[in-house]
């Protein structure tokens, strides 16, 4: 028997704005499957779910066993799960789950890789399902770039991400203004992590960094050592800072559903 519903949201996106043009963009593959798996061996149900409702795109240099402590075995098996379980190929909209009923889900999950800087972060429906978990404090979980999305429980986020994009510090600051997460404690892929995938993979520099944003909104951004697992929780928020925090962040979550059930 089903111990619940988790809802995990991708973002649809394959390219991301840099200076000079657009690097390539998805979700990375150990933080979505890492996760998922972990939850359906707890005994949870799985939703994933797109703004379109169309499977979201892999960022291509995921698909590697370095991510998976070059463990060969364990990155098969994730590709496996990610091509052939039913969850990962029954991807609903986010309309659609709005419509069918929040209730429905007990917590919440967002991956990353680049991709949810683009669209999650100031996506209207990405916001309306953030303000239900916020106000009924139900576990809400982002990892690596995946906090970035919590940007968007403010109406005015699209106009903040313009302003960031422009360059424009005093409008991105005022349009930052009431944010439900100000105050919180959080974690998010760090700028110097962020270093290395601009030099390395994107050739290019990025219009502005997670970090950045995050304590621009209000958020108390804490950022561990590079590349080594660091998940922070305050409230009903759960944040990873980086692809190898993918087991710790599961761990967290399923020990937050397990607290919820206990209360209830």
């Amino acid at each position: 028997m089903s111990k619940g519903k988790v809802l995990i949201v991708c973002s649809n996106s394959t390219q991301i704005e840099v200076h000079g043009g657009f690097g390539p963009t998805g979700h990375y593959l150990n933080e979505t499957v890492v996760p998922a798996m972990a939850l359906v061996d707890a005994g949870y149900d799985i939703v994933l779910a797109t703004p379109s409702g169309a499977k979201p795109p892999l960022d291509e240099v995921s698909r590697a066993a370095a991510h998976f402590e070059n463990d060969e075995a364990a990155f098969q098996r994730a590709e496996a799960f990610f091509a052939d379980h039913p969850s990962m190929n029954d991807v609903r909209s986010l309309r659609s789950v709005i419509d069918a009923g929040l209730d429905n889900y007990a917590a919440y999950f967002t991956p990353g890789g680049q991709a949810p800087v683009v669209d999650l972060m100031q996506n209207a429906e990405v916001g309306e399902i953030l303000r239900h978990y916020h106000t009924r404090q139900k576990p809400t979980a982002l990892l690596c770039h995946g906090p970035i999305a919590l940007i968007a429980a403010l109406p005015t986020a699209p106009a903040l991400r313009a302003a960031l994009v422009e360059g424009d510090a005093a409008k991105a600051a005022e349009a930052a203004k009431g944010w439900q997460y100000a105050g919180y404690r959080m974690t998010i892929f760090s700028n110097s992590e962020e270093k290395v995938i601009e030099e390395q993979i994107l050739h290019a520099d990025m219009y502005f960094h997670v970090v950045d944003t995050l304590e621009l909104a209000g958020g108390k951004v804490i950022i561990g050592p590079d590349f080594e697992p660091n998940v922070i929780e305050d409230r009903e928020l759960i944040t990873g800072q980086n692809p190898r925090s993918d087991h710790l962040i599961a761990e967290k979550l399923i020990e937050a559903l397990g607290r919820m059930k206990i209360a209830a």
